[in-house]
């Protein structure tokens, strides 16, 4: 844990809530990446991880920015980033007419036929890549390709998909192959990437397309409870691949975006209930909902406080086996389901790190209207 980190936990008013984000944690990342990959392109999945400081990050240590949305995009203009693949399977006019305003900076991965027609309806002249929903399905977190998804095209329809483009007037360059999310496996992803390619070689030559772009997708993992994807095998087992001249691009978003954010709590009850150990925090999964959607328990440092500003006894645990719980009226508000500690006291603060990916981006801070969080970098609040 980042000593600074601990100091600005226990510094804070009470009662303390805050995101903290490390916007070098990205960067270093970015370097393994582009290490292991020295051949790839590297575009930061956004929907990872939208902070402003973390963004700025990516877009100085990446080669683009993945977005998927026209509100997405917009911001990673805005935040300088000049190449953009523009992803999502729903998109409308909204987004096939901010890709035709920048055909120079944004490739479309189009989802389907519907949304080439809206594209050419757009007057978008910039290149285009067909997701394509090709098996077999990758393991991790989150599998998108492999049953049947809302992803993409089934990969029997890529001939037929390559001619509308071409009626319309479209420039096809490739292909984009998002399988998984969170893959820890490194030989299964490196088949992934190489299977990739060649089948997109076979496909290209089968449907007329002139291939110079295969996005492999992201699912870098980076399991929240601290295993992460093993980079140097990644680049053993691809240090030969031949990509021929085609540009190949990941798009990793949770491998970046995880260290690069800590949630921090405040202890604001503590009692217990048939036997368990309860710290009730301000904030909760309104704020940090990935524990509650992935149904983990996510690791805690407590910084303990010397300061007790009221003349009643400071409630406090000692040797337990403490779950932690939110502000909020419902059961499933848990961030983690029990961890022992030697003492906990109302006042203590909690802080768990690596939630920087999907944890702030994907929560429901309107509900029950309690305060948002504070949002802070290193350098200060923004």
């Amino acid at each position: 844990m980042n000593d600074t980190i601990e100091d600005l936990a226990a510094s804070l008013p009470s009662p303390a809530c805050a995101w903290i984000w490390e916007p070098d944690a990205l960067r270093e990342r970015a370097r393994a990446v582009a290490a292991a990959l020295p051949t790839a392109t590297v575009l930061y999945a956004m929907k990872a991880c939208a902070n402003p400081a973390v963004l700025a990050a990516a877009v100085d240590a990446c080669d683009g920015i993945e977005c998927a949305s026209a509100g997405e995009a917009a911001a990673a203009i805005d935040a300088g980033a000049d190449r953009i693949a523009l992803s999502g399977p729903a998109k409308t006019a909204a987004e096939c007419n901010l890709a035709a305003e920048f055909p120079d900076r944004i490739l479309v991965h189009a989802e389907s036929a519907t949304e080439l027609h809206r594209l050419a309806e757009a007057a978008y002249t910039g290149p285009v890549a067909l997701r394509v929903n090709r098996g077999p399905a990758l393991p991790g977190s989150h599998r998108m390709t492999g049953p049947a998804t809302p992803f993409g095209i089934a990969a029997d329809d890529v001939p037929e998909t390559a001619e509308t483009a071409r009626r319309l007037g479209l420039n096809v360059v490739g292909f984009h192959l998002h399988a998984v999310s969170n893959c820890l496996d490194a030989a299964a992803y490196a088949a992934h990437v190489a299977g990739g390619l060649d089948w997109a070689r076979e496909a290209a030559a089968a449907s007329g397309v002139d291939l110079r772009y295969v996005n492999v997708g992201g699912g870098l993992g980076a399991d929240p409870r601290g295993q992460v994807i093993d980079l140097d095998l990644l680049a053993d087992l691809l240090a030969r691949l031949d990509h021929d001249g085609i540009e190949l691009a990941v798009e990793p978003g949770r491998y970046l975006a995880a260290p690069a954010g800590t949630y921090l709590t405040e202890i604001t009850d503590l009692k217990t209930v048939d036997g368990q150990a309860i710290a009730v925090v301000r904030g909760g999964t309104h704020h940090f909902r990935l524990p509650a959607a992935w149904g983990y328990a996510h690791p805690f440092t407590l910084i303990a406080t010397d300061t007790w500003p009221h003349p009643w006894p400071r409630p406090r645990l000692d040797e337990v086996d403490l779950r932690v719980c939110g502000e909020l009226c419902t059961p499933r508000d848990v961030l983690n389901t029990g961890r022992h500690v030697a003492s906990a006291a109302v006042g203590d603060r909690l802080l768990f790190a690596g939630a920087g990916a999907y944890g702030w981006e994907i929560s429901h801070d309107r509900f029950l209207a309690h305060p948002r969080p504070l949002q802070i970098t290193l350098d200060g609040p923004y």
